[in-house]
């Protein structure tokens, strides 16, 4: 892979009940295939970074984050277990690495995403700024 095409991507991996119902040792086995995995990206040179996130912490919010509030809450099916951030061609590739993850078998869920050089807020600004400064 070359890094003059490549994009860096994340994983969030959603759903924090995937083990239910399973037994010690079947956990054993799929976090024993998820490192695998990891490990067999990372020395691909694909995944640079990861891990996996702890079930508590909290939420900030509201105007210089007078609101923290316990959460997040690992009972949600939409909770981030944990993340994988990586290089990729394009999406496509992205979404193909993705799919080879052993706990999807189990109902958690792989969110990717292009991770942007610029927020894409700030950037749509200082555009809108230019048009603006244009026509004036």
């Amino acid at each position: 892979m070359s890094n003059e095409t490549q994009t860096d991507y994340m994983f969030l991996f959603r759903g924090n009940d995937w083990h239910k119902g399973l037994s010690p040792e079947q956990i054993q086995n799929i976090v024993g295939q998820m490192m695998t995995w990891f490990k067999g990206l990372t020395e691909q040179g694909i995944v640079t970074a990861g891990q996996p996130l702890a079930p508590e912490g909290k939420l900030v919010s509201g105007k210089n984050g007078r609101v923290v509030a316990d959460g997040p809450f690992a009972e949600s099916k939409e909770a981030i277990g944990g993340y994988f951030l990586l290089h990729a061609d394009s999406l496509d590739e992205a979404v193909t690495l993705a799919k080879q993850c052993p706990i999807l078998a189990y109902g958690a869920v792989v969110e990717v995403r292009p991770v942007c050089e610029q927020c894409p807020h700030s950037k749509e600004a200082l555009h809108e700024s230019a048009l603006a400064g244009a026509m004036a």
